[in-house]
């Protein structure tokens, strides 16, 4: 069973040490990753499997599905939870359709998208709304002044909609101009940063994760395994996806040095992540899973590490790459030192 702990040293909201990602829930063919949603009766066991185990923490976003997961998530969690038993994150900023308004940070979308956010998940509040980008950081949309954007964010919590305050993938430097913005005004802050963070992508130990940690915000990292890299499921190359060569030498390294099956795969990426990135460790990972078996293997990667050590050796910085973009993938050798026994397991071992 996973235990909860304190989201950040600014609040006292606890939640589980795993957070169950909804992307892939909603009405199946609608939305950016339509082909591969399930729906509310599909969604049905995982949600339940996953409270059964601790699980009380789930991230949704008005974009997944273009609004269908807000429905499922909000439809299940009213059925299987009272209220007072789970911590429900929701997002804005996302474009929800064509028209200029209808995304980014304004005053006007900020208003009206929690509002539709909350009549698709049927609640009066959600626990935490994460902003999904920051103001600047939607191509396409208009920049918003960062004062508007956080007045509007604290003028829906100061109306009980939202209860917390979260931001995801941007610049340090980007999150740090929010927090002082507010902090200078009166302002809620953020509690959380929701970023993107594994054995793979580690650009967010340079400044984000250390700023975090300073100011006590909670960290919760989004794709710990990779898109499923971490876990096997590009083995024998990419050609399928965007990724580029660069998770291939850490992804190959794992294969070589492996060669067990996924379940083992994502307990030394989730074991390696939360311990060792940088302390105080994450708060919550964030998780998706489609079949009900691979949200067993993540849940028990978590509790039970394997017996492994894991050394990761960065390569030396320079200015090129301290300018990248904050989602360009930073080059990491991967070492891994296998005990015999972990090698020597049975193909059919209970992990």
């Amino acid at each position: 069973m996973l235990t909860s702990q304190q989201l950040g040293k600014n609040t006292g909201l606890s939640v589980s040490k795993l957070c169950l990602g909804t992307m892939n829930f909603g009405e199946p063919g609608r939305g950016h990753q339509g082909d591969w949603t399930l729906g509310v009766d599909d969604a049905r066991p995982i949600f339940q499997a996953a409270i059964e185990h601790g699980v009380n923490y789930f991230d949704c976003a008005d974009i997944y599905g273009v609004g269908a997961s807000e429905i499922v998530v909000g439809q299940l969690l009213k059925e299987l939870l009272p209220r007072d038993e789970y911590a429900l994150t929701t997002k804005v900023s996302m474009p929800m359709g064509r028209a200029p308004n209808q995304g980014g940070l304004s005053r006007k979308h900020i208003m009206e998208g929690v509002d539709q956010s909350l009549k698709r998940l049927g609640h009066d509040y959600v626990d935490q709304l994460i902003i999904h980008r920051h103001p600047h950081g939607i191509p396409g949309l208009a920049q918003t002044p960062i004062e508007e954007t956080m007045e509007a964010l604290n003028d829906v919590v100061k109306a009980g909609k939202v209860l917390y305050l979260g931001a995801s993938s941007m610049f340090a430097w980007q999150f740090a101009e929010l927090q002082m913005t507010a902090a200078q005004n009166g302002w809620t802050k953020f509690i959380s940063m929701q970023n993107h963070l594994n054995l793979i992508y580690r650009e967010e130990e340079r400044e984000m994760i250390p700023y975090c940690i300073k100011t006590g915000v909670a960290i919760t990292p989004w794709s710990p395994l990779a898109r499923g890299i971490l876990a096997g499921a590009y083995q024998g190359g990419f050609d399928k996806g965007s990724t580029t060569d660069h998770p291939a030498k850490t992804e190959s390294a794992l294969n070589r040095c492996i060669r067990a099956r996924t379940s083992l795969r994502s307990r030394i990426a989730l074991s390696r992540l939360p311990k060792n990135t940088v302390k105080p460790q994450p708060r919550s990972l964030l998780l998706g899973c489609l079949p009900l078996r691979v949200l067993f293997a993540r849940l028990s990667a978590y509790r039970k590490p394997p017996s492994l050590q894991i050394w990761l050796r960065r390569p030396p910085l320079n200015s090129q790459r301290m300018m990248s973009p904050i989602l360009r993938p930073c080059i990491s050798q991967l070492r891994i030192c296998c005990r015999r026994e972990c090698l020597r397991r049975p193909p059919n071992a209970t992990l």
